[in-house]
């Protein structure tokens, strides 16, 4: 995917700017606070329906106004097609409502238009795929699962609409009959749902754990692990739901499922992730980043968009050389932001630069 003209509209500062990024590597320089950032996060509103700062509505959609405007128009290399596609989608998001269209049509659901754009970002943010909770690592299990699988959406909402009518029953003290009902509905989803994530989890370990030797060999990177979200191993889901059901009636919630499930990466010294340095765990990050998006590039043939924040502040020198040395190889349109040219990039002419300075974004001759 290469993204060819990219628009914002009342984005943070921004009023209304428009450039034209190229193939390669898209540099991003200005002052703290230019802007910089404001650029990844209306890409990545686009790819994922939210910023990687938080919520649209808490401050992305710029003060006093109704609502942020992102249009974004990019090549697409289809299986069997000579040559690539020209895509265009639009979105109006005004942190509660939003609108989409995709190639001229309007769209009705948001997870329709992030499957059309494939962007994976690193940013400061990114460690907690690691060191925080369960949550952004399923989303990244999921995401990958979302955009090599065309049924894996189905399926995930699916699981997710019987689990919101388990866990209303449960609140209302609804009929044992009546759970019954949406247990078996939440188990027929739920175990492909967990096969499809164990299957991927092992795709990328192999993936992974050679990345690292080359990115980050101290790391000791030996493994990637799932906890389905009950003890697959004794039970299956339809039989845990059940023992757990008097429990989840006193909580008002299930306690048991795909919902809950995490990952976890194993280590040749390193004890576990709480061990983990905020280096280490920035440096796991970005490699099971990096591994997500060579796979996607091996199941789709062509690679996802790579947005890289402020990488001169979340890299040392050393590890910058090495990320930027493996990706400037491939065929990846990459988009760095820093305050000044990173030093792996200095004095390099096979770069696009553009600076951000009083709401505009300009190229660099």
């Amino acid at each position: 995917m290469h993204i060819r003209r990219l628009s914002l509209h009342n984005v943070r500062r921004f009023d209304s700017v428009e450039f034209a990024p190229q193939p390669g590597i898209n540099l991003i320089t200005g002052d703290n606070g230019a802007g910089k950032t404001s650029v990844l996060e209306a890409l990545h509103v686009m790819a994922y329906g939210r910023s990687f700062r938080g919520r649209v509505r808490d401050g992305l959609v710029r003060h006093g106004l109704e609502a942020l405007d992102v249009f974004v128009e990019w090549d697409e290399q289809r299986a069997g097609a000579e040559s690539p596609t020209r895509r265009k989608a639009g979105l109006r998001h005004s942190g509660q409502d939003w609108k989409g269209r995709l190639d001229g049509e309007d769209v009705a659901q948001l997870g329709n238009l992030c499957a059309a754009l494939a962007v994976v970002t690193f940013e400061p943010g990114s460690h907690a795929l690691v060191s925080g909770g369960g949550e952004p690592r399923r989303r990244f299990l999921d995401w990958g699962l979302f955009h090599v699988e065309p049924d894996f959406l189905a399926l995930w909402r699916r699981y997710s609409r019987a689990l919101k009518q388990r866990n209303a029953l449960l609140k209302q003290g609804g009929h044992p009959h009546a759970l019954d009902a949406w247990d078996h509905e939440l188990a027929e989803a739920g175990e492909p749902l967990t096969s499809r994530r164990q299957h991927y989890l092992d795709k990328l370990q192999d993936r992974a754990v050679s990345l690292a030797q080359d990115l980050a060999p101290n790391l000791g990177m030996q493994s990637l692990n799932l906890s389905p979200g009950w003890r697959k191993q004794d039970l299956s889901l339809s039989d845990a739901l059940l023992l757990a059901r008097d429990r989840d009636r006193l909580a008002g919630y299930t306690s048991v499922g795909p919902h809950r499930a995490d990952w976890s990466v194993g280590f040749a010294s390193i004890p576990g992730r709480d061990a983990l340095s905020r280096g280490q765990a920035k440096l796991t990050a970005l490699t099971c980043l990096l591994a997500q998006a060579e796979d996607y590039a091996e199941q789709r043939g062509e690679w996802p968009v790579i947005a890289l924040d402020d990488i001169a502040s979340e890299l040392d020198r050393t590890h910058q050389a090495r990320v930027l040395d493996r990706l400037r190889t491939g065929p990846a349109q990459i988009f760095i932001t820093a305050t000044e040219t990173p030093t792996a990039l200095e004095g390099r002419s096979d770069i696009t630069r553009f600076h951000v300075e009083h709401g505009q974004v300009q190229p660099v001759p």
